[in-house]
């Protein structure tokens, strides 16, 4: 494979140690059965659904739980059998406290009827949309928006390109990885049932040249379903929607817009493998490939969790700690967020459970910026994130707006090339904040 075939976009960085050796040799293993699970309420981006069932109430795994509250919500199925103890209060991934639906295991782990399988090669795409909506289909890479809502452009945007993104960029994840290369079938089929949602021919999967055996696996039968496998440049933050959408079709997002206003949709690999499930045999969403990884785990790998396992037991599947971890962090290392409680419960959208060893964890002290212009050449999105933070530390937020923080991924990738550890990334999402508060 020669460079030019190699796609990418500017800006970005390489972190020094992605830390994926941990992980990514390691296949893809069932997670025992639990005796009680915690279902968050707030699985999508969106209005909460709202609970259907009780305390009390005897329930079947695939059992809706609580229903979408709206067109931006979705269902919630019940991830095992058992019986529902309450709508309690637990730690939530942004650090408060929220309701989930508590159920105990009877240890059957009974199935109720699926629902009917759809042929999708027959059916039309209204017909396989409520299928992606009854099913409960989030984004699995970490937004957790509603696909039925994403597949379900305005009218006065046209669609012509379907992006999965499977380029899984974040350092220590490798949960994508082990899920094209050893079920590319479900991957593909779901990319195409959502081509057809779409009514678009041209779509890809982009995917970085250091999963090279993932790349071969889809590529053995990705022109069954008309589908390109684009090889990407290994470069942090490949896997964001508008950097995917660069590297693959040339075409930028304008400012303050949606990959659908360049024609574009994206959704993760998890996402399509999902909506198989949910279209080919009646499934809805109640679990997911995470990786739990990081230097003091004791067997870093890839599990397949139901939703609302608390992260404490997803550890003990791996073996638990070797040496007291300084930092636990949902996602990765770059957008992930710490948590400070085991207890919260695995969602939709957990990619990684990350035990960073405490020499990875230290709090740096940071200075004042010393104009030597690395944040701007490694800032994907062509900012200038040294002037936006001396504007933030001045709170001159109307010279940020100016300056489009609004369009920051809040990637970190500022942050991670900055010598004099500013903290660049919490200063952008107070612009923002602010921001937002003033335009109410």
């Amino acid at each position: 494979m020669s460079k030019k075939d190699i796609l990418t976009f500017d800006g970005g960085i390489h972190p020094v140690s992605d830390g994926k050796a941990l992980s990514c040799n390691a296949p893809i293993t069932a997670a025992p059965l639990l005796d009680k699970y915690r279902v968050l309420l707030s699985e999508n981006v969106g209005k909460l659904p709202k609970p259907v069932v009780k305390a009390g109430d005897l329930v079947k795994k695939y059992q809706l739980i609580a229903e979408a509250d709206g067109f931006v919500s979705a269902n919630l199925h019940s991830p095992t059998s058992g019986k529902v103890t309450g709508i309690v209060d637990v730690p939530g991934p942004m650090g408060t406290l929220i309701p989930a639906i508590e159920i105990e295991a009877d240890g059957q782990d009974e199935p109720c009827e699926p629902m009917p399988a759809i042929d999708w090669h027959k059916a039309d795409g209204k017909e396989l949309l409520k299928r992606t909506a009854d099913a409960g289909l989030v984004g699995m890479g970490g937004a957790a928006f509603p696909t039925h809502v994403k597949l379900s452009p305005p009218p006065d945007k046209t669609i012509d390109t379907l992006i999965l993104n499977g380029a899984e960029c974040e350092p220590y994840l490798t949960a994508d990885h082990r899920l094209m290369l050893e079920q590319p079938e479900r991957v593909l089929e779901g990319a195409a049932i959502s081509a057809k949602i779409l009514n678009v021919k041209n779509v890809y999967i982009g995917v970085e040249a250091n999963k090279i055996d993932a790349i071969e696996a889809l590529g053995r039968r990705a022109a069954e379903f008309g589908i390109k496998v684009a090889t990407l440049k290994v470069q942090y933050p490949q896997g964001s929607e508008k950097q995917l959408i660069m590297a693959i079709t040339g075409r930028k997002v304008p400012t303050g817009g949606l990959p659908m206003d360049a024609g574009c949709v994206v959704q993760n690999v998890g996402t399509a493998a999902a909506m198989t499930d949910a279209v080919c045999r009646g499934i809805p969403l109640v679990e997911r490939v995470t990786t739990i990884t990081g230097e003091v785990v004791k067997n870093p790998g890839n599990w397949l969790l139901k939703i609302g396992t608390p992260v404490i037991k997803a550890i003990e599947f791996a073996g638990g700690v070797t040496a007291e971890p300084g930092k636990l962090i949902l996602g990765g290392p770059m957008m992930g967020f710490a948590q400070k409680s085991f207890e919260v419960p695995v969602a939709k959208n957990t990619s990684g459970i990350l035990l960073l060893p405490v020499e990875l964890s230290m709090n740096y002290g940071s200075t004042g910026c010393i104009r030597c212009g690395r944040c701007v050449e490694g800032c994907p999105m062509n900012l200038i994130p040294c002037l936006l933070g001396n504007a933030v530390e001045a709170e001159r937020f109307d010279l940020a707006a100016q300056n489009h923080v609004m369009d920051c991924l809040e990637c970190g990738s500022c942050a991670y090339v900055c010598p004099a550890h500013r903290p660049l990334v919490q200063h952008m999402r107070r612009a923002k904040a602010e921001i937002r508060k003033r335009k109410k």
